[in-house]
């Protein structure tokens, strides 16, 4: 074989071999450029994961409630959110939801963007005539099959919306995270929690930052979506606060969970209800609605 021929060959076998690295360490893949703090917590906008907002006017009233609505089919998955939080805590569950059946998420008031002649009221009676009233108001006379579903003080409300048994196509109730022992047992703690809690932001992203690395929220997505619609810029201020003043509300607690285990047992409608744990379930017959989580 003459030497041409073995040039050539040899220029064959080189180029079909990968570059071989110049270090052992030029093969180690690039770590991922780190987040800075500021873009971690960038907020969600709501449009992520809800399909369109609207904004019901209730009739001579003043008040005006937004709503976050998804889904096309089934049954109508009616939300409500807890104290100082906004109809967007149910985003990120939304995304699956929104496959099968419709999603529709309330501001209540004095809470994200609704607005009422009295954003203070927040007793039982006030809130539950809100929620029938936007009901209405979406589907007139004839609504669709309806599951109430709440978290916190909003489980209370779904509560009591369900023991009026006004909503005749209400078909059934999921309460989060709210059990009559503990919850009366916290109210004598709740202004102490309030006022501890961080009071003014710089700015949006440390408002979501401080929310998950204090523990309030564990999942980032859903405090970079959620947070925001809690809070508004103070120019007396210049920063930002928090939107609902909970600590002017006290006068109504105690509404909002007394009596909450008896009601919410004899709902004539299928039940459900997702405790974190078992501390102070006051009465055995709540063992057969809860699921855990």
């Amino acid at each position: 074989m003459d030497s041409s021929h073995m040039t050539s060959l040899h220029e064959d076998i080189t180029d079909d071999q990968p570059p071989q690295p110049a270090s052992i360490f030029d093969s180690v893949p690039q770590r991922p450029p780190t987040k800075t703090s500021s873009e971690k917590y960038t907020p969600l906008d709501w449009s992520v994961y809800f399909d369109k907002q609207e904004d019901v006017v209730i009739p001579e009233s003043n008040d005006v409630f937004h709503v976050y609505m998804a889904g096309t089919e089934g049954p109508v998955v009616f939300c409500l959110h807890g104290g100082g939080y906004s109809g967007l805590s149910f985003a990120v569950s939304t995304s699956i939801i929104k496959e099968k059946y419709r999603v529709v998420a309330m501001d209540l008031r004095g809470h994200g963007k609704s607005s009422t002649d009295n954003d203070l009221d927040l007793s039982v009676e006030t809130m539950c005539n809100d929620v029938l009233a936007v009901i209405k108001e979406l589907y007139g006379d004839s609504p669709p099959a309806i599951v109430l579903v709440g978290h916190s003080m909003g489980g209370s409300i779904a509560v009591h919306v369900a023991a009026r048994r006004s909503l005749s196509t209400l078909a059934g109730l999921i309460v989060v995270d709210v059990v009559e022992g503990t919850a009366m047992a916290s109210l004598m703690h709740m202004q102490k929690i309030l006022s501890s809690r961080m009071q003014h932001f710089s700015s949006i992203e440390k408002a979501i930052e401080w929310s998950v690395r204090g523990g309030t929220l564990r999942n980032i997505d859903s405090a970079r979506v959620s947070v925001p619609a809690t809070i508004k810029y103070d120019d007396s201020k210049k920063c930002y606060v928090y939107q609902t003043e909970l600590e002017k509300t006290e006068q109504y607690w105690k509404g909002w969970y007394e009596g909450l285990s008896e009601k919410f047992l004899s709902s004539p409608v299928p039940k459900l209800l997702l405790l974190a744990g078992t501390d102070r379930l006051d009465r055995s017959p709540l063992l057969d609605c809860i699921s855990f989580w």
